[in-house]
């Protein structure tokens, strides 16, 4: 049964009437000394924006916040139909702004402390089946330019398990095409070595003998590239990787970032290392990577039934 698609409108609450500047100081603590990427210090500017404009309409300040204030924006969240993933998001945030501004001695204790975490329901990822993947990757047909690039894209976010702001992010520097393997930035800018396999390196060969020189600027150091020479958008790919599901038949609700799941799921079911996939996927708890095992659970009880003595 597929679930409801949840109902944002929390962009409805009330922005505060003007900026704190702890809140700042603290956004540019997670970006020069943390290291995160733009996408979370926006993700975290915006929760934190709504908490301050929450509380400047209950007529409190952060000084005055308590537990109770905290369960209570998190109710309002709630009601303007945030899941309880995005609230549990949302609370970390609380709680690393809370956490920074006591060690800084801004405040005198964290009113995030006593507050539990939204209860989350096991949301299992959505994955391509290894015919739809092959459908997907053979979409972009033909020896057009836009193609030969679109295709190298497609090949190597599935071959390497890429998020597709890695995918964008490549630097020429990144590919060893000559071993066969690239260096992903991750999350933190932790970086990783991942295979690509002979169809992805043949694929992405082809684009950059044959498309990228016409299309660089003599500065260009991004891999992909548009026509006018700028580096690929995380947005860009994604309406690529929608027009070629679409190409190809595939009636499933398919982003790049299912491309990822669809890597690390087919790899388990092929008989890979957990650890190696929570190694290539950039996972820095194993946890995350276990979510998988549940998607594979088919292959698994095949595997028992084999080999184990009363399978």
């Amino acid at each position: 049964m597929t679930a409801a698609p949840e109902r944002e409108d929390a962009a409805a609450l009330p922005e505060p009437a003007q900026a704190d500047l702890r809140v700042d100081a603290y956004l540019d603590h997670l970006r020069v000394e943390r290291g995160l990427a733009p996408n979370t210090i926006e993700a975290y500017a915006k929760d934190l924006a709504r908490w301050l404009g929450w509380l400047e309409g209950e007529g409190k300040r952060l000084e005055d916040a308590d537990a109770t204030a905290v369960a209570g924006f998190l109710y309002a969240l709630s009601r303007h139909g945030l899941s309880a993933r995005s609230q549990a998001r949302t609370l970390s945030a609380l709680r690393g702004l809370h956490r920074h501004l006591v060690r800084e001695r801004h405040l005198p204790d964290d009113p995030t402390a006593l507050v539990d975490r939204p209860k989350l329901g096991k949301r299992l990822p959505a994955v391509l089946t290894e015919e739809e993947v092959l459908r997907l990757l053979a979409a972009p047909a033909g020896s057009k330019p836009r193609s030969i690039r679109d295709r190298a894209m497609l090949h190597v976010m599935y071959a390497a398990g890429l998020r597709v702001s890695e995918l964008v992010g490549l630097d020429l520097n990144d590919l060893n095409l000559e071993v066969g393997f690239l260096v992903a930035h991750g999350k933190g800018d932790k970086r990783r070595i991942v295979p690509l396999g002979a169809p992805a390196q043949a694929a992405l060969r082809r684009y950059l003998a044959e498309v990228r020189p016409g299309w660089a600027k003599p500065s260009s150091r991004a891999v992909f590239l548009t026509g006018r020479g700028k580096g690929m958008t995380r947005q860009g790919f994604w309406k690529l990787v929608k027009k070629y599901a679409a190409a190809a038949g595939i009636t499933k609700n398919v982003s790049p970032h299912k491309l990822r799941h669809s890597f690390a799921t087919h790899l388990l079911n092929g008989g890979a290392d957990l650890r190696a996939v929570q190694s290539m996927l950039g996972h820095a708890d194993i946890a995350t990577t276990q979510v998988y095992t549940h998607v594979t659970g088919d292959r698994l009880r095949d595997v028992h039934e084999r080999h184990h003595p009363r399978g």
